[in-house]
């Protein structure tokens, strides 16, 4: 009997964050409607032509994201992230993803570890912003 009523306690005080969770009501997918790409600006200077596209923003369970990208001809010459989610893993993400972008020069890029979902909404903006310029 002494030993049933510390069991007892702990049990329900271990059962009291189960009780207390909140789950998401998110009912779409983790990547929510996303804005259209913006229209393809260009600059020319000593005879290089760069065109600056926005991807479209991308709304992640971790906060929106969005790209943009400049082309130096056919080449993906910089990327620049416009909105990013203000957490740990993505701020060490990006600068790995932007460099796999320059290597690829496309959008398919390895997702990466610990930053999932900012990988898979840059890779969805990064998308549109490469469709965008055409």
């Amino acid at each position: 009997m002494k030993r049933a009523i510390p069991v007892l306690v702990l049990s329900v005080a271990g059962l009291i964050p189960l009780w207390r969770y909140a789950p998401s009501h998110d009912t779409g997918s983790s990547q929510a409607a996303a804005a259209p790409a913006s229209t393809p600006s260009v600059s020319s200077s000593g005879g290089t032509t760069s065109t600056v596209v926005s991807g479209s923003t991308v709304d992640t369970e971790k906060g929106p994201v969005q790209v943009e990208v400049t082309f130096d001809g056919e080449r993906i010459a910089s990327v620049r992230m416009l909105r990013q989610p203000d957490h740990p893993q993505t701020t060490a993400a990006v600068p790995q993803l932007i460099e796999e972008t320059l290597r690829a020069q496309s959008a398919d890029v390895d997702t990466v570890s610990g930053a999932t979902v900012t990988s898979d909404g840059y890779k969805e903006s990064l998308q549109a912003a490469i469709d965008a310029r055409g």
